[in-house]
């Protein structure tokens, strides 16, 4: 029997419009290959993925490069999973397949939704969108991409949408659910919550996939997929997952290490001082750990897995991964400093392609996953392993204070734009004279949260005609800064606070 994909065929093949397809193609190239031709995909060459290309190069990965990276990683574990043992392959099968073409339409379209200045411009994006423009379901970068998917983007068959199959859509649900639907459930720990929900319990999700507007469309491509559990990934949007830690944790120190920014001697004795004092520092008060002294940071990051993932954090293993990184990143790569040479470009290429192959290699099937885990999952050994990376990945890279100094600058761009296209539509007088974009979004968002109001009335119990308005205002302000390159946010915010000399250039396309 052949166990490939005949759920797919069933349902996951299905457009909310009918299409008629050409002899021979498929539905999922289809996808995927409307996904790249969208103008959001090219964007994401402008993007900052960590740190900006701005001083270092053409070294440094942008959301597309990372995105192009992540759909190449993930269809090698989708393949992995379509050669697996016959086993694997019927409960593949049973828990609703895994092609190949889906997990890298997923991949290409899981960064669509990124604002401007990486994760930090994300943060503030959403702090801007409740504090500001009063959305009560804020911004979030998953959620921006399914909309993108499912609203913003448009193709022949729909001026809404990609009109994407349900099993494409389903598999960039990261996080299957909205923001506040979390608020009426129970309060449990964190260890019994789904990855990216936060504390939980009567608060609102801190990681989700999909606003209100787009929350009956997120349900609707889930019932596809019954043998999922509520709050669960499809095993393609697992596998995009997956592949998105792997490349997260190996491309983006390819990254830092030809930027200069990765030194050899500060990852090593953070390393070492954990490995040959790890009884002293387990032994230590949590306040008494000190990410000034090294070995602490590390000690730390071992104390808050251990607290969040019992079900597979193991000292051991964690212990194995520190020695596996300390010999092959620290003594291998750092040890011989990034010269621009070939021998350099060698070693980081074989740093990079080793890794990447024994992380992709080292998957694990399960049909009854813990709530913090998926359908598909990293083998015990590569988490720890990725954990460990991205440790390295965070202390020294993203705690930089020079780092830190520049986001600062950025996120107040975001601020700043925010505030500033908000008076502007709230400005009778002027408001006619807003970027035609912008108010073509007033207009189909508005639209977007009439129609919510209709079909779930207990969202906005209160909510008047004017209320309506301001929400669908504040929903376009919102798609529209994210929308924007990194220099797109920059120029707007300039010309938009008077200090930008170059009207023309800047203000085309608008």
């Amino acid at each position: 029997m052949d166990y490939r994909n005949t759920t797919h065929l069933s349902g996951g093949r299905d457009r909310d419009i009918g299409e008629e397809s050409r002899p021979g193609e498929d539905e999922f190239r289809v996808d995927i290959e409307r996904i790249r031709f969208s103008p959001y995909f090219s964007r994401l060459s402008a993007v900052t993925q960590v740190i900006p290309q701005a001083g270092a190069g053409t070294v440094v990965h942008n959301r597309l490069t990372h995105s192009l990276k992540v759909s190449a990683v993930a269809r090698s574990i989708a393949i992995g999973l379509r050669n697996a043992d016959e086993p694997t392959q019927r409960l593949v099968e049973e828990l609703g397949g895994c092609d190949p073409v889906v997990v890298q339409a997923a991949a290409a379209a899981h960064d669509l939704g990124h604002p401007p200045f990486g994760h930090l411009g994300e943060q503030e994006l959403d702090r801007a969108a409740r504090q500001i423009l009063g959305l009560p379901d804020g911004f979030e970068g998953n959620a921006q991409s399914f909309r993108i998917l499912t609203a913003l983007d448009s193709c022949d068959a729909s001026a809404r949408g990609l009109n994407l199959t349900r099993a494409v859509r389903a598999a960039v649900l990261k996080y299957p659910w909205t923001r506040n639907e979390w608020r009426s459930l129970p309060s449990r720990p964190p260890e019994l919550l789904p990855r990216g929900v936060g504390p939980g319990g009567g608060r609102p999700a801190v990681k989700y996939s999909a606003y209100d507007i787009e929350a009956a469309e997120m349900r609707d491509v889930l019932s596809v997929f019954g043998q999922i559990a509520d709050h669960q990934q499809t095993l393609e949007c697992s596998v995009m997952d997956i592949a998105d830690d792997i490349a997260y944790a190996v491309h983006d120190l390819d990254d830092f290490y030809r930027a200069g920014v990765l030194q050899y001697s500060l990852v090593s004795s953070e390393l070492r001082r954990w490995l040959d004092s790890g009884p002293a520092l387990s032994a230590l008060d949590a306040r008494d750990l000190d990410l000034r002294v090294p070995g602490h940071g590390l000690e730390r990051t071992w104390r808050k897995v251990a607290a969040k993932d019992p079900w597979i954090a193991n000292a051991e293993a964690f212990r194995a991964s520190v020695q596996r990184v300390d010999h092959d990143l620290v003594e291998g790569l750092l040890a011989l400093p990034y010269d621009g040479g070939l021998d350099a470009d060698r070693a980081v290429t074989a740093f990079t392609r080793r890794w990447i192959n024994r992380l992709q290699a080292s998957i694990a099937v399960e049909k009854d996953p813990v709530v913090r885990s998926g359908h598909v999952r990293l083998a015990d050994e590569a988490w720890h392993d990725v954990v460990v990376l991205k440790f390295v990945h965070e202390r020294f890279v993203l705690e930089r204070s020079d780092l830190a100094l520049y986001q600062r600058g950025q996120t107040r761009i975001i601020r700043s734009l925010a505030e500033g296209l908000a008076a502007w539509l709230d400005d009778p007088q002027d408001a006619a004279r807003a970027p035609r974009r912008l108010l073509d979004s007033v207009e189909a968002a508005t639209g977007e949260y009439r129609r919510l109001l209709t079909e779930s009335p207990k969202l906005f119990a209160e909510a008047s005609r004017g209320e309506i308005e301001r929400l669908g205002r504040a929903r376009a302000i919102v798609d529209y800064i994210a929308s924007f390159t990194d220099a797109q946010a920059a120029s707007v915010n300039a010309l938009l606070t008077g200090t930008s000399e170059s009207i023309w250039e800047v203000g085309r396309g608008l």
